[in-house]
């Protein structure tokens, strides 16, 4: 799990899903530089986890929802915390 969460795209993932439950297009558009199918392997290992959920809709074509469960709530707060602090420090109007 631990390896799931530090990867370069769960993290990416968990930090999209903080404030909204998003559909895989989305997802994949709010993440640069995720391919298709490495989206489609890393929601599938945190779904198994038990960080995200999936929901379906009987659709043609169906529609997949992605949110983050309460444990992934938890997990993706430091995360975003740290991600957060960082962009601060990058940003070309702070100092250092």
């Amino acid at each position: 799990m631990v390896d799931h969460v530090t990867s370069r795209w769960g993290i990416w993932v968990l930090i999209s899903l903080r404030s909204n439950d998003l559909r895989f297009y989305e997802l994949r558009n709010s993440i640069q530089g995720i391919s298709e199918k490495m989206l489609a392997q890393t929601l599938r290992a945190l779904v198994q986890d038990g960080l995200i959920w999936r929901e379906v809709e009987p659709t043609t074509p169906p529609q997949v929802t992605y949110g983050l469960s309460e444990f992934g709530q938890d997990v993706s707060e430091p995360l975003t915390d740290l991600f957060d602090r960082i962009t601060r420090r990058l940003s070309p109007h702070s100092p250092g």
